[in-house]
């Protein structure tokens, strides 16, 4: 597999295509913004989107959704627990509602684009906040759940620490420590180097 990671919007949220090694198709995560910059990219590539993954419902990662659904015809994927969030614009903090395609469940496997993924509920950011992790891979696209020595907010609307930190060791600790974990902010990281070097699991 494949990562393209683009900085998109206005606070730079990472939007992340990945795509099959001799595959077309791509799976999008996390649009946040300029949909418009990521159809030419895709075109250029000649990628063809299969899906739309959101970890989260919080504006900077949801606001490229609408476009790439009309443009591409394709599903956009959430948990049932976040759905409050993309309908509620005082906690999504976005200037609209969305309405996802596809109900995501912790431990669900899906087969999209040829590629295995596996969907670990994380809330504490958000109510339903979600990671997606691609096990064939070692891949871990962790949204704003955990970031490179540190972790998500939960000073926002339906934020809770304490389930955040449980999540995060119970689903993402758990997994192997060769895992790169691609975060909707900042640099890349790894599952081992957060073991060690993450003041918030200590």
């Amino acid at each position: 597999m494949k990562i393209m990671g683009i900085p998109v919007g206005m606070i730079q949220e990472n939007c992340y295509i990945a795509y099959g090694e001799e595959s077309s198709q791509a799976l999008i995560v996390d649009p946040g913004d300029w949909a418009d910059r990521l159809i030419e990219l895709l075109t250029e590539k000649k990628l063809t989107p299969v899906a739309i993954l959101l970890t989260h419902g919080h504006f900077d990662h949801i606001g490229g959704v609408e476009a790439l659904r009309e443009h591409y015809k394709i599903p956009v994927y959430a948990t049932k627990a976040e759905q409050e969030v993309l309908q509620n614009t005082a906690m999504s903090m976005a200037g609209f509602t969305l309405k996802t395609d596809e109900i995501v469940s912790d431990g669900q496997e899906l087969l999209l684009g040829g590629m295995k993924v596996k969907v670990l509920e994380t809330p504490g950011h958000t109510p339903g906040g979600c990671c997606y992790y691609f096990p064939e891979e070692g891949a871990l696209f962790s949204g704003d759940t955990l970031f490179c020595e540190s972790v998500g907010r939960t000073d926002f609307p339906g934020g809770d620490m304490s389930k955040l930190v449980r999540g995060i060791r119970e689903k993402l600790m758990t997994l192997p420590e060769e895992v790169t974990v691609y975060p909707g902010h900042m640099e890349e990281t790894t599952i081992g180097h957060e073991k060690i070097y993450n003041p918030f699991l200590q």
